[in-house]
C-alpha cells in the first residue's frame, strides 16, 4: 500500500510538473493550467475520443446524440455511468449548471458561428473549449482534410489530460494499422466515390474538407466532390449524375436508414446510367465512422474491402 500512494503521489508530481500546456484550437492558441477534471463532450465520434484516451472518469457528462443518432452497443457501454445533458446542441446553462470545466465541441458539433455557446461566451464561465479540427474551416482556411486531421485531436487532448503517452500509442497502432490496410491498394485508376449522407431533394456530402475525403484517398479512391471548398454541405443531384461515381458511400444515422437511402438511389430513374447503381456498388459507413474518431481506421478498411467488391 505504501508503495502504491509513493507512486501516485510520484506520477501527481511528474504530471503537475507538465502543465500548463499549449495546443493549437482551430486559429488560437489554448493555453491548459491543469487538467480537466469536469469535461464535457459533444456528439457520438468527440465523445469516443474522450472515451479511448480513458477519460471518463474526467467527464460529468455528453451532448449531442440521442436528438440526432443512437448508440451502438460498444458506445453505450462507454457512457453507461454518464449522463447525456442535452439531447441536441447544449446551452450556456447546461454547460455551466453542470459545473464543467472543458467543453470537446466543433464547429457544427456542438457550436454554430454566432452561436450562443463558442469559446469566447465560454471562458467567462471558466469552461474552456478544444474545437475539432475537421470543423475549423467554418471559421477560416485550413489544409484539405487528411488523417492527420483526427491524429491532431487524439494527440492534443492527450496534452491537454496528461495522457500523452496513451495518446501517442494510440496514433502510432492507428498508423501501423492503415499502413497495412492501404499496402496492396492499387492508386493507378482511383474509383469514382460519392458521399451520400442524407437529403432526397438535394443531397447532404462530404466535400474537400470533410474527414471521408481523407478515408476515401487512402483506400484508393477519390471523392468526386473533392473540389467542394467546404466540410458537409448540401449539393444538387446535377453534377452527381454528371460526374458518374463507380461507388456511393452511405452514411447510416437517424431515421432514415443506410437501406432505405440505397433503395431510393436504385429505384430513381434519374440515376438509372449512374455506374454505382447499375453495378450495385454501396459501402455503408455508420455516422461515427464517418466523422473524425476513433473509428476512421476501420472505416478504411471498410472502404479497402468495398472498393476491391469484397
Amino acid at each position: 500500500m505504501i508503495r502504491l500512494s509513493l507512486a501516485a503521489l510520484l506520477f501527481s508530481a511528474t504530471a503537475a510538473l507538465a502543465y500548463p500546456v499549449t495546443v493549437q484550437s482551430c486559429d488560437r492558441e489554448l493555453t491548459i493550467d491543469a487538467a480537466p477534471a469536469r469535461a464535457i463532450s459533444n456528439d457520438v465520434n468527440l465523445t469516443e475520443m474522450m472515451l479511448v484516451l480513458g477519460l471518463r472518469d474526467r467527464m460529468v457528462g455528453y451532448t449531442g446524440i440521442s436528438g440526432w443518432k443512437t448508440l451502438d452497443e460498444e458506445m453505450r457501454a462507454g457512457v453507461a455511468e454518464l449522463p447525456e445533458l442535452s439531447a441536441k446542441y447544449p446551452t450556456k446553462e447546461v454547460l455551466a449548471g453542470a459545473e464543467a470545466d472543458f467543453f470537446f465541441a466543433g464547429w457544427n458539433y456542438g457550436m454554430k458561428v454566432g452561436g450562443e455557446v463558442t469559446p469566447e461566451t465560454l471562458q467567462p464561465l471558466g469552461i474552456q473549449t478544444y474545437e475539432l479540427t475537421e470543423s475549423c474551416i467554418h471559421i477560416g482556411p485550413k489544409a484539405k482534410s487528411s488523417m492527420d486531421d483526427m491524429y491532431n485531436d487524439i494527440l492534443n487532448l492527450g496534452r491537454i489530460f496528461g495522457v500523452g503517452a496513451k495518446a501517442d500509442e494510440l496514433v502510432a497502432g492507428w498508423q501501423a494499422r492503415l499502413t497495412e490496410a492501404t499496402a496492396d491498394v492499387n492508386r493507378s485508376a482511383p474509383l469514382r466515390v460519392f458521399v451520400y449522407d442524407s437529403g432526397e431533394e438535394a443531397p447532404f456530402t462530404a466535400g474537400a474538407y470533410a474527414m471521408p475525403t481523407a478515408m476515401i484517398e487512402a483506400a484508393g479512391g477519390v471523392n468526386i466532390m473533392a473540389d467542394l471548398e467546404k466540410s458537409w454541405a448540401e449539393i444538387a443531384w446535377e453534377p452527381v449524375v454528371e460526374r458518374n461515381p463507380q461507388v456511393v458511400v452511405i452514411v447510416n444515422y437517424g431515421d432514415v436508414t443506410a437501406d432505405q437511402k440505397i433503395a431510393f438511389m436504385k429505384e430513381n430513374p434519374a440515376f438509372a446510367n449512374i455506374d454505382a447503381v447499375k453495378n450495385d456498388r454501396f459501402v455503408v459507413l455508420e455516422y461515427v465512422e464517418a466523422t473524425p474518431g476513433p473509428r476512421n481506421i476501420k472505416a478504411v478498411e471498410k472502404l479497402v474491402a468495398g472498393f476491391r467488391g469484397n
